[in-house]
């Protein structure tokens, strides 16, 4: 007993690369000795390796076993080793499952993907940024980058690094350089709105240090600090606390008016605004405006322009960008169109 604790202690201690291709070896070589030793009762390759694999895995349904001396003394070789080794093997995959459970949890990983969307702090904004995205698209894939211990959500389409966000490392870690979009929430837990400015202000230096390519946006809480981070090539800004100012100054003027920015904001809800590639026979505003409408679509810009009704006739530029607000079967349709 004591001898097979030394040997069962030195197989763990060798590397999963020889443990793995030691198996393989076993599993093949005693199939093909055992049908070279009794090929009456293994007639075929198959057969002996569905005998060495229930035999090696405990299961034994014994349906095939050897009735030479020759074969029951293989037997007895796989049930001294064969099983040893494959229960380390078996042990070693659990063992490196459970690892990589407890890295993605702890946020110690490395994503070697590219076309990703990253999120910068976690919040309750941002909690509901990763669950419109999820709704928006089932495809996606998205890095949550905050110090949390424990990653704040993880599923099939988000995962978590942990590590300042200033930090070239933890950048690098979220292959940053091939992401699609990087968004950065500004910190709840700074009551300093100048503070808190200032710190996303640092973690915007180092995205566009790292990628000036990637779109980046910016959660600002004060209006009075965008010329700081226009300095930077931030591509888009999102003002937090005028937002919310002006949609409640404007519910208060006209009832209900809120629900209609709820209602573009949101996939889940209503009709929604999305974006329509532009079709090579449209020569005019108009004629996107009026093919778009027949189909239930109402243009509404071109980028941020949205006087498309004041400029029907002007030539439809090369490189617009064209929004329409419809519902999502509309949409769908028009892009089959397109």
């Amino acid at each position: 007993m004591y001898i097979i604790k030394r040997l069962v202690r030195k197989v763990v201690k060798i590397s999963n690369y020889i443990l793995f291709i030691s198996s393989l070896l076993l599993v093949f070589m005693t199939s093909i000795l055992i049908v070279w030793i009794e090929p009456e009762t293994f007639p075929t390759f198959f057969d002996g390796l569905w005998w060495v694999m229930t035999t090696v895995t405990t299961v034994g349904y014994g349906d095939l076993f050897p009735v030479t001396f020759e074969g029951k003394l293989l037997a007895l070789f796989l049930y001294v080793f064969g099983i040893g080794l494959i229960g380390v093997v078996i042990g070693k995959i659990i063992d490196g499952l459970a690892i990589y459970r407890k890295k993605r949890e702890e946020g110690d990983i490395v994503y070697k993907d590219k076309g990703h969307y990253i999120i910068i702090g976690w919040s309750q904004k941002a909690k509901y940024a990763v669950q419109e995205m999820i709704a928006t698209s089932s495809s996606i894939d998205m890095i949550i980058i905050d110090t949390l211990e424990k990653a704040p959500l993880l599923n099939d389409q988000v995962q978590y690094i942990n590590g300042n966000a200033t930090d070239k490392e933890t950048l690098e870690k979220a292959n940053i350089q091939e992401a699609k979009s990087v968004l950065i929430f500004s910190d709840d837990n700074i009551v300093d709105a100048e503070l808190a400015d200032g710190k996303s202000m640092l973690i915007a230096s180092a995205v566009e240090a790292m990628a000036p390519e990637v779109h980046t946006i910016v959660e600002v809480m004060e209006e009075n600090h965008l010329k700081n981070f226009e300095y930077m090539q931030v591509n888009e800004f999102i003002i937090s606390n005028e937002t919310i100012s002006s949609l409640f100054v404007r519910s208060a003027y006209r009832n209900g008016i809120s629900g209609i920015f709820s209602q573009l904001l949101k996939r889940t809800k209503g009709d929604d605004l999305y974006y329509i590639p532009a079709k090579q026979t449209w020569n005019t505003y108009r004629d996107a405006f009026n093919e778009l409408l027949e189909q239930g679509a109402t243009l509404v810009s071109d980028r941020n322009q949205l006087n498309i009704n004041r400029k029907l006739d002007e030539k439809l530029p090369d490189d617009a960008e064209l929004y329409v607000i419809c519902d999502t079967t509309t949409y769908q349709k028009i892009l089959k169109d397109v």
